[in-house]
């Protein structure tokens, strides 16, 4: 199944979250840089962790550029897979944060918080050792 298949399947109760994990992990992302900012990715913080943006397709990337009322200028992105999402770019965010997976799409949207399973041991929230 795509990520997109897997998302939907979790959110209807049928699927697994080992499934699911794994499918965000093989995706290659969309994951758009912020304007203004050498290379930095689009994120928000909630809750006390920053959300790291990134989206299935161009498709979804557009719904989200137009529900920020900004669907007129062209996007700037970066096709990463989900894995080095969490892997690589986590690790470098100061203080918790996770992934926000087509944000802009009511009943396709999908988080991957920092939790054990997820990200790194070192970046989750959830970890026993001390830190």
């Amino acid at each position: 199944m795509e990520l997109t298949e897997e998302i939907a399947a979790y959110r209807d109760g049928r699927g697994e979250p080992g499934r699911l994990v794994g499918e965000f992990r093989r995706a290659v992302l969309l994951a758009p840089l912020e304007a203004g900012v050498d290379g930095g990715l689009m994120s928000a913080v909630q809750g006390g962790v920053r959300w790291l943006y990134a989206f299935t397709d161009e498709a979804a990337l557009a719904r989200f550029a137009r529900a920020r009322g900004a669907g007129d200028r062209e996007w700037e992105y970066l096709s990463i897979l989900g894995a080095r999402l969490v892997d690589a770019i986590v690790p470098m965010v100061d203080g918790p944060a996770g992934v926000a997976v087509n944000v802009a799409d009511e009943n396709g949207s999908m988080v991957f918080p920092p939790v054990l399973g997820i990200v790194p041991d070192a970046c989750a929230v959830d970890r026993t050792d001390a830190a």
